[in-house]
C-alpha cells in the first residue's frame, strides 16, 4: 500500500492517475464513427432545451428587454472558450465522465470536490428550475382545458404573482404564493421512477429532441409570419427603444445585457456534450471546433429569433413567468388556439425529459463520489433488486423538489448559472494546468491560440458571475464554504486515494443512453 502523503497539502492536491480512472469506469475502446456534421447536430440536440423555454422571458423583462437577443451572443462566446477546453481534456485524457474526473486527474482531490459541489449546483438546482418551468406549461395548458390550479399553489413561497406584467388579483386582493405544488410533485415522482430504475434508448431520446426542436421551429415560422404582417407597428411598440435606458442595478442598458447574458446562459448547458465525444470523432482536430463552434452558432441563431419574436408580440416587462413562450403563444389569436396547445404540450414532454436527465446527472455524481470515499458509502449503495443508488437518488429528489417548490426561479437560475460558470472556469484552468505539467501529453485536439483562449474563458465566466445578485453571490460563498469544511471533515479523512483504496468495480447500475446535459 501506498504510505499516505505526509502534508495537508499534499493530500488536498494528491491526484487519480489516468490507469486507476480507467480502471474505475472499466470503459471499452470506442469508434471514431462520427463526422463533424455528426458533432454538430449533437451539440443542437443537447443544447436546445429548458433553457430557452424556461428563463429567456425574465432576462428580457427584468434586465435586457427586446436586447435580450445580444445577452445570446455573450453567453455563447463564453461558451465557445470553454467548449474549446472541454475539447481539449476529453481528447487528452482517456477516461470517461464528467468534469469531476478531469479535475481528479488533473488539479487534484480538493479541487474534484469543490467541482463536485459545483455539479450539484449545475445538475440538481437545474432540475429544480426545469421543474419550475414544467409547472408553468403545465398550469398554462390546463387552464386552456378549464381545468384551474389555485395561483396560491403554483409559485414560490411568499412571492406576490404577476399577470402580464401586473400583480395577480382574485376578489381584488393579490395573489401571494403558498407553494409551487406542480414542480414538486414532478420531481418526487420522478425521484421515484429514477429508482425503480429508467433505460432511455436512443430512438426515445431522439423522438424528444425531434419534439423540442419541432415546438421552436413552429414557434419561430407562425410567430415570424404574424410579426412579419405588421412589423412596423410591432417594432414601434414593443422594440422602442431595442436597449431599454439603464435604470441602474443591472438592469437595462448595456449592464442589464450582460446580466442578462448570465441568466441566459442557462439555455447553453449541454454543449458539453460535444466534447465529450472526442474520442468518437473521425478527426478531432478538425471535426471537434466544428461540431462545438457550428452547434453554438446554430443554437445562438435559433435562440435569438424566438428572442426577436417574444420581445416583438408582447410587451417584454409581461414576460417575467415561468413559461414565456406559452404566454406569447396565447397571443397568436384564437384560430391558432390548436397550435398553442401543441406547442405547450412539446414543450411539457421536453421539459419533463429534462428534468429526469439532469436528476440522473446528480444522482451519478453523487455516487462517484461516494465511491471514491468522498461522500459516505451510504449515496453509493445499490438496490438488490432495481440495480439502482436509491437513497442517493431519493435524497436528490428530495432536495430538487423542496427547491423547485418553494423558491423564486430566478434564484434557482442564478445559482444553477453562477455553479456552472465556475465549473468551466476551472475547466479553462485544467487545461492551462495540464499544458504546463504535461506538455508531451498525446493530445487529439489542443485549443487554439493558447494560452488566450483557456484565459479568456476563464475571466470571461468570472466576469458573468460578478454580475448576478449580491445577495445570490453571498449564498455562493456560503455554499463554498460550507463544502469546503465538509471535505475537511469527511472527505480526506475518508478518501480512498489517500488510503490507497480505489474501487475497480461498480455495481451494475443499468444504462442511460443519451445526453446527461440537456437544459
Amino acid at each position: 500500500m501506498a504510505s499516505e502523503p505526509q502534508t495537508v497539502m499534499q493530500r488536498m492536491f494528491a491526484r487519480k492517475t489516468i490507469a486507476q480512472v480507467q480502471r474505475e469506469t472499466a470503459s471499452s475502446e470506442l469508434k471514431r464513427s462520427l463526422g463533424k456534421w455528426n458533432l454538430l447536430l449533437l451539440g443542437v440536440g443537447c443544447i436546445i432545451g429548458a433553457g430557452i423555454f424556461v428563463r429567456t422571458g425574465s432576462a428580457a423583462a427584468l434586465h435586457a428587454g427586446p436586447a435580450v437577443m445580444l445577452s445570446f451572443v455573450v453567453a455563447g462566446l463564453v461558451c465557445a472558450f470553454a467548449g474549446l477546453c472541454y475539447a481539449e481534456l476529453s481528447s487528452t485524457l482517456p477516461v470517461s465522465g464528467s468534469a469531476y474526473t478531469y479535475s481528479y486527474t488533473t488539479l487534484g482531490e480538493f479541487v474534484a470536490w469543490i467541482m463536485g459541489a459545483l455539479l450539484l449546483l449545475e445538475y440538481g438546482l437545474a432540475a429544480s428550475v426545469v421543474a419550475v418551468g414544467w409547472s408553468g406549461y403545465v398550469v398554462s395548458l390546463l387552464a386552456d382545458f378549464g381545468l384551474v390550479i389555485p395561483a396560491q399553489f403554483t409559485g414560490p413561497t411568499g412571492q406576490v404573482l404577476m399577470r402580464d406584467g401586473a400583480p395577480l388579483l382574485v376578489d381584488g386582493a393579490q395573489v401571494t404564493a403558498i407553494f409551487n405544488l406542480p414542480a414538486f410533485l414532478i420531481c418526487m415522482a420522478l425521484a421515484l421512477l429514477l429508482m425503480v430504475g429508467v433505460s432511455e434508448s436512443a430512438k426515445v431520446n431522439n423522438i424528444i429532441v425531434a419534439i423540442k426542436v419541432s415546438v421552436l421551429a413552429a414557434f419561430i415560422l407562425v410567430g415570424g409570419f404574424i410579426v412579419l404582417s405588421n412589423l412596423g407597428e410591432y417594432m414601434a411598440t414593443n422594440w422602442t427603444p431595442f436597449i431599454p435606458e439603464n435604470t441602474g442595478d443591472g438592469e437595462f442598458g448595456v449592464d442589464g445585457i450582460m446580466r442578462a447574458a448570465s441568466i441566459v446562459f442557462f439555455a447553453y448547458i449541454g454543449f458539453e456534450a460535444v466534447s465529450t465525444a472526442g474520442q468518437e470523432a473521425k478527426d478531432p482536430k478538425r471535426d471537434m471546433p466544428f461540431g462545438i463552434i457550428g452547434s453554438l452558432i446554430v443554437c445562438t441563431v435559433i435562440y435569438m429569433l424566438v428572442a426577436a419574436i417574444m420581445t416583438l408580440l408582447v410587451p417584454y416587462a409581461s414576460l417575467n413567468v415561468p413559461d414565456p413562450v406559452a404566454v406569447v403563444v396565447d397571443s397568436f389569436g384564437a384560430q391558432w388556439a390548436w397550435l398553442a396547445k401543441t406547442i405547450k404540450v412539446g414543450a411539457i414532454i421536453g421539459l419533463t425529459s429534462v428534468v429526469l436527465v439532469l436528476m440522473y446527472a446528480q444522482t451519478r455524481i453523487f455516487y462517484t463520489m461516494a465511491r471514491d470515499g468522498l461522500l459516505p458509502k451510504i449515496f453509493s449503495r445499490v438496490h438488490p433488486k432495481f440495480h439502482t443508488p436509491y437513497i442517493n437518488t431519493m435524497l436528490v429528489g428530495t432536495i430538487t423538489a423542496v427547491a423547485a417548490g418553494f423558491f423564486d426561479i430566478n434564484v434557482l437560475g442564478d445559482m444553477t448559472s453562477v455553479g456552472t460558470l465556475a465549473a468551466f472556469a476551472i475547466v479553462c484552468l485544467s487545461v492551462i494546468y495540464l499544458r504546463r505539467a504535461a506538455p508531451d501529453l498525446p493530445r487529439g485536439f489542443s485549443v487554439p491560440l493558447y494560452p488566450i483562449t483557456p484565459a479568456l474563458g476563464i475571466l470571461s465566466c468570472l466576469y458573468l458571475i460578478t454580475t448576478v445578485p449580491f445577495n445570490v453571490l453571498i449564498f455562493f460563498i456560503y455554499f463554498l464554504v460550507g463544502a469546503v469544511a465538509l471535505y475537511f471533515i469527511y472527505g480526506m479523512r475518508n478518501s480512498n486515494l489517500q488510503h490507497d483504496q480505489m474501487m475497480d468495480d461498480a455495481p451494475d447500475m443499468g444504462e442511460f443512453p443519451g445526453p446527461v446535459h440537456d437544459n
